[in-house]
């Protein structure tokens, strides 16, 4: 089963954010529980919290089709001190948030070393973010989210994810999203069946399919390799549609938030419609 969807607003309140999913036609979503251009927010109501819960009812979306994102500000591998701290704490309260709305999991890009530090020792600190946020919280797993490696963003490469996992002390809560636009700028060749299945093929013998826990689903502005992180609309940019039809019928990629990050927000019920099309089995 697919489960497709965008990443949704969730102004005036996280309650919101599936209704605004249902009404494009998802049957996933992503929000942000809190403004993402800040690093505090006023604690979340028992009402909205509620309400949440119950619009999530309604519109028939379970935790494993929502998939929450950080703010972008946080970076759990910050080379210095005092930023690290302040990440790691927002990162706490993000990750209390999803277990109060019931959720679990939370996607967040790894982090950055800023060319202050060396790249093992950035992954080890982001891993020993994530330890101490899991130690502090239950139910949520950590999702981290490749990148495509632009200035000094670690995780473009599936080493990177595997290093990070592999200095987490709970493996059962940490995971994966892969955002194609990322791949495919990393250097992963998405834009062809050969490259689709090397890429899945190395993803599986460095990360494990058992770590995957959702996709985000962009075409992408730049060229195969160039590590710049810039979303286009589905089938509109260098990748094209034939991708997106090899993951909807890809069974690796069942029961998991697919969720749509193109920037023209206006298309997205065109895109899922489009999305379902693909698929034999979605919904």
């Amino acid at each position: 089963m697919k489960y497709i969807g965008a990443h949704v607003s969730a102004a005036g309140g996280v309650e919101n954010a599936p209704l605004n999913a249902h009404k494009i036609g998802a049957t996933a979503f992503a929000l942000f529980t809190k403004n993402q251009r800040q690093w505090s927010a006023k604690p979340l109501t028992e009402e909205s919290i509620a309400a949440f819960k119950a619009n999530c009812r309604k519109h028939h979306f379970k935790a494993e089709q929502i998939l929450p994102h950080d703010s972008y500000l946080i970076n759990l591998g910050h080379p210095e001190k005092g930023a690290l701290q302040k990440s790691r704490n927002a990162f706490f309260d993000e990750m209390q948030r999803c277990e109060q709305l019931g959720l679990d999991r939370l996607n967040f890009h790894p982090g950055s070393h800023l060319n202050k530090t060396d790249e093992i020792t950035c992954l080890k600190t982001i891993a020993e973010s994530i330890n101490l946020a899991l130690d502090k919280t239950k139910g949520v797993t950590t999702v981290i989210e490749n990148t495509a490696g632009q200035g000094t963003n670690l995780g473009n490469r599936f080493e990177h994810i595997r290093t990070i996992i592999d200095h987490v002390d709970d493996k059962n809560r940490v995971g994966v999203c892969i955002d194609t636009c990322h791949a495919f700028t990393a250097g992963y060749e998405l834009n062809t069946l050969d490259g689709y299945s090397e890429t899945w093929k190395q993803f599986d013998e460095i990360i494990g399919f058992e770590y995957l826990k959702g996709m985000h689903l962009n075409d992408t502005k730049k060229e195969l390799g160039s590590r710049v992180d810039r979303h286009e609309s589905l089938g509109k940019g260098f990748i094209g549609n034939e991708l997106f039809e090899w993951i909807m019928n890809d069974p690796h990629l069942d029961g998991m938030p697919l969720i749509l990050e193109t920037p023209n927000d206006a298309l997205w019920p065109d895109e899922i419609k489009i999305l379902k099309g693909y698929s034999k089995d979605s919904r």
